[in-house]
């Protein structure tokens, strides 16, 4: 528990540097691009329309169920997730190698290293309310209007980042050591992508309810469940699915208290990995 509150002190006390760098990470990402920052629009929207191409149009998929007797399009339904799915995937990934690939940088700073993975899931955030924006705006002109359930992704939001940072820490330090745990994320997350209720809806597909319970701990699960309900105003889901609220944040605690110890154990060490 003391390593956790250390942990939580240090982003309060330097959260004007993670904002301020996290804004620098972004725009040196793309200063060489021509079409700059665009990429990081263009490129989840391109993803989407191969998705929605492949599994919406080719497939002819039917309108989603979110709710009894409420049904809406494929596309919209798709998009609803992959906004979450595309803050998710660039968060971890990034966050994982974000401490080794800046060791060099480190060695010569005075700040605690338990800020850059929270520097790098900062800079994916802008990007991620910029496509929260952007989907608000499609679903609005599909006849989605905005509803009182919106107010809920505000705490969706909170939830995402609070779970992006528990695994930054245990992914960044473990990298740093095992520099192999980046290669094997990446392919354990796309894998993720197809388990997840992103592509299609996985409790109409699966009839087995133990296995569709199975799917549900995985915690991205229940973050996508919470962002669908706000965008279409199905329900407040954290509510109304309370005992899932409690194993989420149960198991985000659990992840956030062992990242916390791993990180504070090791990263006196992590010099003596360049």
């Amino acid at each position: 528990m003391k390593s956790l509150i250390a942990i939580i002190t240090e982003q309060f006390k330097h959260f004007y540097l993670i904002k301020r760098l996290s804004l620098y990470e972004i725009k040196s990402k793309n200063r060489n691009n021509y079409l700059g920052m665009a990429w990081e629009i263009i490129n989840p929207a391109i993803q989407i329309l191969i998705y929605w191409f492949v599994f919406g149009s080719i497939r002819q998929r039917a309108d989603v169920e979110v709710a009894p007797g409420f049904e809406v399009p494929f596309i919209l339904w798709l998009l609803g997730a992959f906004t979450l799915w595309v803050f998710f995937y660039q968060s971890t990934i990034l966050g994982s190698k974000s401490i080794y690939s800046r060791l060099k940088m480190l060695s010569k700073m005075n700040f605690p290293m338990s800020v850059i993975p929270n520097i790098v899931i900062f800079s994916q955030f802008y990007i991620h309310l910029v496509l929260l924006v952007i989907t608000i705006i499609i679903l609005q002109l599909s006849g989605y209007t905005i509803n009182i359930y919106y107010v809920q992704l505000l705490y969706f939001i909170i939830a995402t980042f609070c779970l992006l940072f528990a695994i930054a820490l245990i992914t960044s330090t473990l990298s740093t050591i095992i520099r192999d745990l980046h290669m094997l994320l990446n392919a354990t997350l796309r894998m993720v992508l197809y388990v997840s209720p992103i592509l299609w809806p996985v409790s109409a597909i699966i009839k087995d309810p133990f296995i569709v319970k199975l799917l549900m701990l995985n915690p991205l699960y229940y973050l996508i469940e919470g962002y669908r309900a706000a965008f279409f105003g199905v329900e407040w889901y954290f509510v109304v699915h309370w005992q899932y609220t409690l194993y989420f944040w149960g198991l985000v605690l659990i992840l956030f208290a062992f990242g916390a110890m791993l990180h504070l154990k090791f990263r006196r060490h992590f010099i003596d990995y360049l």
